[in-house]
């Protein structure tokens, strides 16, 4: 499973470009890895370790903006296609994580 966090964050003032910083560290910092500039994504072993991020950035959500938060299967996630220009490009895949249970 994939789970997707797509944001669109003010910048204007120096304040907002500290949140949104602040915000994309800390999504990096719990493991998810920057797909496109407002787009970041994590691999999860099941749903309900989908869950527990979920929950993780809903708990740092910034004050200003818009967050969406999307979760696809492995399967939906093989079907993606990306163009640079009208030229297809290889889905590079973030790096996944090992997790141990």
């Amino acid at each position: 499973m994939w789970v997707l966090v797509l944001f669109d964050l003010p910048t204007d003032t120096k304040k907002d470009r500290k949140a949104a910083t602040d915000f994309r560290n800390k999504l990096q910092k719990d493991g998810f890895t920057m797909f496109q500039f407002s787009i970041y994504i994590r691999h999860c072993a099941s749903s309900e370790n989908a869950d527990v991020h979920i929950k993780r950035v809903k708990s740092f959500l910034p004050e200003y903006g818009k967050v969406g938060i999307l979760c696809i299967t492995d399967k939906q996630f093989g079907n993606l296609e990306l163009f640079l220009g009208k030229k297809p490009q290889a889905v590079n895949t973030p790096g996944q994580q090992l997790e141990l249970f």
